[in-house]
Formats: structure tokens, C-alpha cells, sequence
């Protein structure tokens, strides 16, 4: 069967959704009633009216107002929600060019044809559930997403275009657009050959796999020699910075509208909660590598006691991990207090369950980052397997409270850097989560609990 046949079927099921959840939810709902009658005052022409209780940049209401002037709509409940909806059917277009990329194959010819991947990936739990209400998670998603595939095919003016409009959706994409530069860059830097008599030089970068501590003292002094092959490129991701710069500035911080619950915290195990959740959601993707489970499993203990060196380091590694627990562990008061978010029932369930249990998950937590390391780094080199948490580490770490949408886009670039799934276990993952799917939507929709809500991620 065509791929455009699924990706229309993806379209028709998800469009035939909104419509049953705007029958059944007919009121805004979370944090819907801050975003909806925001749009509302842009679409009557209020400009000038903002709520001081939203954090993020205004760019979830243009959009709605581009979308309702290109298609003559009412800025109406059910309408307004059409918006995200429309970015997530977006996903598997803008990831196909991504996954091809990175599996270094031509995308398919037909635009309206993508791969199962991207299908796949376009039904990842967080990402497809928002699409369906008022939130800027998915439209930052999509634009952050189009920003890294215009970066990876040197067309760095419109990445930097995009990453802008990104950052209209939530501030801290900024941090993705310098990603895509980097990201980009690395990916270029691979292949590239020096002409003879040339200023610059080729970057050392030796495979992930392979790699050895010796070889930063290599890779850090080649990085002076590519600074001319690189820095005519960075241009329009300098304006972007200035440009951000100039807001904090005027804003007086990152956040804006509501500083009081958005005070950022060091929060260390934030990084460890997203190293659990990606193994939890991508285990189709981690254990079908070409030696399966079994495989990575010898691997990961190879790289964790292979030898005496490597036992002692997991041993201290792991201590260092239980002691940041202890130190950096963060119990906000959302996450305590809001009954409506499965988080509330992880946290009290399993996290508070008893005090020693925090600190049990520390060796799980390394084992599952040398999995994830030797799944992506297989085909990759060290700079481009480490380029993502390094980028991602500064989203999560000032984060103080444990949100699954926090960790949406680091996963789904994760993800799309493994590139040597068998197209049935691609099937199997797009199966897992359209299960998990199912029952979220269902728990939504028709076990609403009087006095408490709907429950939701």
C-alpha cells in the first residue's frame, strides 16, 4: 500500500478526532482558557490586550489569525483547535526530509507521500495528543523541526527565518535554532574535503563508537581551522541571537507574563527523568539495532564493567547521579497539587513511594544513556551524537517542574537519528503508540471524574 494512502488516512482519523473531542469537550479546558480568549482579543483587532498569566510569545495566535484570514474562519473554539491540528498533520512532511537525510537516501518524489517512519514518529504520544487542543507545543514543534532540515540542506536564510518564527511559539527554541547551526555544520564538516593551499582545515571527528578521551585534545585543536568554512554560515543565526537577545532585555528575563511559577531552578534529575521517558516511549527504536536486544544488552554491560577502568567509572558515575538526586530533586507545587496530570500519580506512585527509590533508578538511568549512545552513535560521528543532549541539557536543566512537553522535542530529534529500523519493527513502534494513544484519548474523552477533571499528560 502507498505511504499517501496512510499518511491520508492519518490525516482523515485525526480530523474525524478533533471533531469528537469538540463534541465532548465544549469548554476550554487546562490551559486552554489562558490561550483561547487571548485569540479571541487578536482576532477582534485587540492588539495591544495580553494576559500577564502566559508565559510564551504570541505566536500560537497569529498563526490562528493568518489561518482564519486564508480560509475565512471564526476565531471559534472548535476552529481555534484546528490550528494545532494542522501543524501535527504537517509532522510527517516536515520529518520525512529529516529521517531521509539522516539515513543519507533521497526523500520520496511525491510530497504528499512520506515515509512510515515519519508517519510513525507523527503518532509519538505527546506530540499527537496536544494537536488536538489550544497549545503551543506542536506548532513549536513543526517550525523547530523545519528549522533543522533547512539548516541540514545549507539553506541557512530560511533555517534562521524559521527558528525565528519558532521562537514566537516558546523562547527557548532559540536553543534549537543554534542546534540546527551546529547540528548542520557537523553533518557538513563529515564529508568536506580541503583544497590544497586552503585557510582552513578538516575537522577531526572520529566516529562515536570508536571514540577516545585522547581524542578532544584532536578535536579541539582542529576546531580553529574550520572557523573559515564555517562563520560566512553562522551569519543568520548571529541575527537570530542578537535579535533574542534584545527581547530578554526589553522583557527583563526569558519568561514572560507570570515570573512568580516559571523561576528557573537547577534541576539536575530533569535529565534523568528524560533519559527514563525516552527509554519507556522509543524502546522499539533502541533494541532494533542489528544485533537486538540481546546485543545491546552485552554492549551497554561491555561499556559499563568491560573492564576495571569502566566498572570504577560506572561505580563513581553512578554515585554522582544518586548525589545530584539528592541535592537538585525539585517537588513543585503543580506537580504535587494537579491530580489531572498523570505526573502527579508517578510522582506519588513510584517516586515517593519510598525514599531509597529515587536513588535505585541511578545505574538504570546510565545504562539507558549508554544504550541511547551506542544506538544513535552508530552511525554518527562523536560531535553529532553528542550535539543533541548537549543542546538539550540547558532546556531541561532550568526546568524546575516535571512536564512530559518538555521533553517533546528533544525525543522526536533523538528518534530520527536512528536510521537503521527494519520497516516491520517501524510498524510495531507506530502500533505502541497508537496504543498508548488510545487509551489516553479514551481516558480524556470518557472517564471524566466529577470534582477532579479530565485526566491528560
Amino acid at each position: 500500500m502507498s505511504n499517501a494512502i496512510y499518511y491520508f488516512a492519518f490525516c482523515a482519523a485525526n480530523l474525524m478526532l478533533l471533531k469528537e473531542i469538540n463534541k465532548e469537550v465544549t469548554d476550554p479546558y487546562m490551559d486552554e482558557p489562558f490561550h483561547i480568549p487571548q485569540a479571541h482579543a487578536y482576532c477582534q483587532g485587540a492588539w495591544s490586550t495580553w494576559d500577564p498569566k502566559i508565559t510564551t510569545p504570541p505566536g500560537l495566535y497569529i498563526l490562528s489569525i493568518v489561518l482564519s484570514k486564508l480560509f475565512v474562519f471564526r476565531c471559534t473554539l472548535p476552529i481555534l483547535r484546528l490550528t494545532p491540528l494542522l501543524t501535527l498533520l504537517s509532522l510527517p512532511l516536515i520529518l520525512t526530509p529529516l529521517v531521509s537525510y539522516q539515513r543519507r537516501v533521497r526523500p520520496p518524489s511525491a510530497f504528499l507521500s512520506p515515509t512510515s517512519d515519519a508517519i510513525a514518529l507523527s503518532l509519538f504520544p505527546i506530540a499527537w495528543f496536544f494537536g488536538f487542543l489550544y497549545y503551543t507545543d506542536v506548532p513549536s514543534l513543526a517550525f523547530v523541526l523545519a528549522t533543522v532540515v533547512s539548516a541540514l540542506q545549507g539553506r541557512h536564510a530560511r533555517a534562521a527565518l524559521l527558528g525565528l518564527v519558532s521562537c514566537m511559539f516558546r523562547q527557548t527554541n532559540i536553543i534549537w535554532v543554534l542546534y540546527a547551526f551546529a547540528f548542520s555544520q557537523f553533518k557538513a564538516l563529515q564529508f568536506r574535503r580541503v583544497a590544497p593551499g586552503s585557510k582552513s582545515s578538516a575537522l577531526y571527528d572520529p566516529p562515536a563508537l570508536t571514540a577516545k578521551p585522547s581524542d578532544w585534545l584532536k578535536i579541539l585543536a582542529s576546531l580553529p581551522g574550520t572557523i573559515p568554512e564555517v562563520l560566512p554560515q553562522a551569519a543568520p543565526y548571529v541575527t537570530d541571537t542578537l535579535l533574542f537577545s534584545a527581547f530578554v532585555y526589553w522583557n527583563g528575563g526569558i519568561v514572560l507574563g507570570d515570573k512568580s511559577n516559571h523561576i528557573p531552578s537547577l534541576h539536575v534529575p530533569q535529565l534523568y527523568y528524560f533519559i527514563g521517558f525516552t527509554t519507556i516511549f522509543g524502546w522499539p527504536a533502541l533494541v532494533s539495532g542489528p544485533e537486538g536486544p540481546m546485543g545491546l544488552f552485552k554492549q551497554v554491560k561491555d561499556r559499563m564493567f568491560g573492564s576495571r577502568l569502566r566498572t570504577l567509572t560506572s561505580i563513581v558515575t553512578t554515585i554522582a547521579i544518586g548525589t545530584t538526586v539528592h541535592l537538585f530533586t525539585i517537588h513543585h507545587p503543580f506537580l504535587l497539587s494537579d491530580n489531572r496530570h498523570y505526573t502527579f500519580y508517578i510522582w506519588r506512585r513510584i517516586f515517593c513511594f519510598h525514599t531509597v527509590v529515587p536513588y535505585i533508578f541511578a545505574p538504570v538511568y546510565l545504562a539507558c544513556t549508554w544504550a541511547w549512545y551506542l544506538r544513535v552513535g552508530a552511525d554518527q560521528t562523536l560531535l553529532q551524537t553528542l550535539a543533541l543532549p548537549l543542546f538539550a541539557a540547558p532546556t531541561l536543566l532550568l526546568t524546575p517542574l516535571l512536564e512530559p512537553r518538555y521533553f517533546l522535542i528533544p525525543y522526536v530529534l533523538l528518534r530520527a537519528q536512528i536510521v537503521d529500523m527494519p520497516e516491520w519493527m517501524v510498524w510495531i513502534e507506530a502500533g505502541w503508540y497508537a496504543l498508548i494513544n488510545w487509551g489516553t484519548m479514551y481516558v480524556f474523552l470518557y472517564m471524566e471524574r466529577q470534582g477532579v477533571g479530565r485526566f491528560m499528560w
